[in-house]
C-alpha cells in the first residue's frame, strides 16, 4: 500500500511538472495593473510588487479607413516600474485592412521607454483569425528579437481551440471577467500551453479560483486609486 502511495504521488508530481511553463516574462513582477485610457497617477505603486500594462495606442478601422491614436492621458509611475505597452485593435466595419498597415502602427509603441513587452488586445472573430495570425507573424518578424510579444485572449480560445497554439507569442492572457454568470469556486485552467502562465481578472467582479502561480493582470473600471490598489493586492494574496 505504501509503494502504491509513492507511485501515485510521483505521478501527480509529474503531471504538475508537465503543466508548469517557464516564466514568459522573467525578471518582471507577478502582478500587472492594466491602465486604460484614464489619467493615471500610480505613485503609490510598489514597483517590486507590480508592473503596469498601459494602453499605449488604439488602432481601429472601417474597412480600409484606419484610425491610429496614441495614448492621450497622463501616466505617472514610480521609477523602476516594469511597463508593458498594450495596443488595442478594433474592427468597426468590414473588410479587413492589409495587415502590414496595422503592423506599422503597432511598431510605433516599440520606441517607448522601459518596455518589458508588447501586448496586443483584439477580440478576433472566427472569420478574423487567419488575418490576425498573419498580422502577429508579421509583427513578430518586425519587432526587435529581444522584445516579448504577448496577447490577451478570450477564455474560449484557451480551452483546446487549436488556432491559438501556433501563434508567435510567448504569453496569452485569458480574460476571466465580463463573461456572464460563472461559479467563482470553479478552478479555471486551460489545455492550451500558452494560456497557462497568466490570467486577467477585474477588481469589480468576484474572481474565479485560478491555479497557483499564475501572473495576474488586474483591470480596474476607473482610474487607479490607492484604495483600489490596496484592494487589488488583497485579491492577489487570495489568488496567488
Amino acid at each position: 500500500m505504501r509503494g502504491r502511495r509513492v507511485i501515485l504521488l510521483l505521478t501527480l508530481c509529474a503531471a504538475c511538472a508537465c503543466n508548469r511553463r517557464p516564466d514568459p516574462l522573467p525578471g518582471t513582477p507577478r502582478v500587472f495593473l492594466w491602465a486604460w485610457e484614464h489619467p493615471e497617477h500610480l505613485t503609490f505603486l510598489d514597483p517590486h510588487v507590480a508592473g503596469v500594462a498601459f494602453l499605449a495606442r488604439s488602432v481601429s478601422w472601417r474597412g480600409l479607413d484606419i484610425t491610429s491614436t496614441p495614448r492621450h492621458q497622463p501616466l505617472d509611475v514610480p521609477t523602476g516600474t516594469a511597463m508593458i505597452a498594450v495596443v488595442r485593435l478594433e474592427a468597426l466595419a468590414s473588410p479587413l485592412p492589409e495587415a502590414e498597415a496595422i503592423v506599422q502602427e503597432i511598431l510605433k509603441v516599440e520606441q517607448l521607454p522601459r518596455l518589458a513587452a508588447v501586448q496586443i488586445d483584439f477580440d478576433a472573430k472566427e472569420s478574423e483569425r487567419l488575418w490576425y495570425a498573419g498580422l502577429l507573424n508579421q509583427l513578430r518578424s518586425r519587432l526587435q528579437p529581444s522584445m516579448p510579444l504577448t496577447i490577451t485572449a478570450l477564455a474560449s480560445w484557451c480551452l483546446g481551440d487549436p488556432w491559438i497554439r501556433t501563434l508567435p507569442v510567448i504569453d496569452a492572457v485569458p480574460m476571466m471577467f465580463r463573461m456572464g454568470v460563472a461559479d467563482p469556486r470553479e478552478v479555471l485552467d486551460y489545455s492550451v500551453s500558452v494560456c497557462r502562465s497568466s490570467v486577467g481578472v477585474s477588481t469589480d467582479e468576484i474572481a474565479p479560483v485560478v491555479p497557483h502561480g499564475r501572473r495576474l493582470f488586474i483591470f480596474h473600471p476607473g482610474p487607479w486609486t490607492a484604495d483600489a490598489y490596496r484592494g487589488a493586492m488583497q485579491l492577489v494574496r487570495r489568488l496567488q
